[in-house]
């Protein structure tokens, strides 16, 4: 197999036990598995889930969701955006559970509802400074009574999402904490109202991290799962000190590592030029290793020339452009490499003991603090033409 991603199930299954271990294990959790679980196989996370416990899952598209239902997974499905009208006979059909922010979705939904003669549950969204999907939180309340009021609907849940729950600046730590001030002032008028606000939820990953008030009665871990924080410890202010400590228990491993395999070896001459554009010139004469792994596959383009992969043990430079399905690694004067032989190009950061030896591979955070973005996007850009291997 020419490319590959290896997902490593123990991985996984440790971290989910990390963040029960963490927020209680009483504590409900549903599983983000949305985008095919971050690039690391919807079906095949959720079945691991169960295994353990979880609760429910969340999805993203109408279609992921009944992804998940025509491979057997029966628990509660929570659709996170904003479906469209047309999708609605899906959502009945899959027994998934949208989330609503506003009335006028709430009235098309009750009566598609109505006409297929079922109680569908659904989870009240307020907006407390994300600013994206959501209610206003002074008009929860209103939308809760009309969820109430609609025979076919059932609010079985309420929610909101955090902004900046992932960051350790002073500014965003406040920030947090005024929209969960927000949302528990939201929830308590629902609750004054007589109304069951059913599972109260908005902990994501930074959350279940940094803010434990923000747990409630679920939370709603998506890349710590897959082994990124997403929050650099060091950067925590002096009074969050005590707090640190306590993260130190919190060391998730990446579930994902990316290999591919040297599928051919040859030499190139001082001078030589290597891909499109002619970014990297041959300084000396060399020998350069083909990986059949490129941008398509889920390779950052903008990694060219500035990644390196791990072969039999050794380090080497991504050279030149990476193109769609191919890359270039400059093997040295005397390559102690062989033809077929493993790459791996990211996995988890691996630090010898020894320290004059080098890391021999990184992880997907450190190819995305390369290029420039964050490790859902790398992860979650392994395209599905890369076979996934369960291990």
């Amino acid at each position: 197999m020419r490319t590959k991603a290896i997902i490593y199930l123990d991985n996984f299954k440790n971290n989910l036990n990390l963040v029960k271990t963490r927020v209680g294990q009483d504590r409900r959790i549903c599983v983000s598995v949305k985008a095919n679980a971050y690039g690391h196989g919807a079906l095949q996370i959720a079945r691991e889930s169960l295994k353990a416990g979880v609760y429910c899952f969340g999805v993203a598209a109408v279609p992921e969701g009944e992804e998940l239902r025509k491979g057997g997974i029966k628990a509660p499905i929570l659709l996170l955006s904003q479906p469209h009208p047309n999708e609605i006979p899906g959502i009945i059909k899959a027994n998934l559970i949208p989330i609503i922010s506003d009335s006028e979705f709430i009235v098309i939904l009750n009566k598609q509802a109505a006409a297929a003669k079922v109680k569908l549950e659904v989870h009240l969204k307020i907006d407390t400074g994300m600013g994206r999907i959501g209610c206003p939180a002074l008009e929860a309340l209103e939308l809760a009574r009309q969820i109430k009021k609609s025979p076919a609907l059932k609010l079985t849940g309420t929610a909101t999402h955090l902004a900046v729950s992932d960051s350790a600046d002073i500014r965003d730590l406040e920030y947090t904490k005024q929209q969960i001030t927000r949302f528990k002032k939201a929830i308590t008028a629902i609750k004054a109202a007589g109304i069951d606000p059913g599972i109260i939820h908005a902990a994501n990953s930074g959350a279940v991290i940094l803010h434990p008030d923000a747990w409630f009665d679920m939370v709603r871990p998506g890349i710590l799962l897959y082994g990124y924080k997403a929050v650099q410890e060091f950067e925590l202010p002096l009074n969050h000190l005590k707090k640190l400590m306590k993260l130190k228990s919190l060391m998730v491993e990446p579930v994902m590592e990316l290999r591919s395999t040297v599928s051919l070896i040859k030499k190139i001459k001082k001078g030589e030029s290597v891909s499109y554009g002619r970014t990297w010139i041959a300084g000396k004469d060399t020998y350069m290793a083909i990986l059949p792994v490129g941008y398509a596959d889920g390779l950052p383009r903008l990694a060219s020339n500035k990644w390196y992969v791990s072969i039999s043990g050794g380090i080497y430079p991504v050279i030149g452009r990476i193109c769609m399905d191919q890359c270039c690694i400059d093997l040295g004067e005397k390559p102690n490499v062989e033809r077929w032989a493993e790459a791996v190009i990211f996995g988890s950061d691996i630090v010898p003991e020894e320290p004059e030896l080098p890391i021999i591979y990184h992880s997907a955070a450190a190819l995305a603090e390369t290029v420039g973005t964050i490790p859902y996007e790398i992860t979650c850009n392994i395209n599905r033409r890369v076979p996934r291997l369960y291990k």
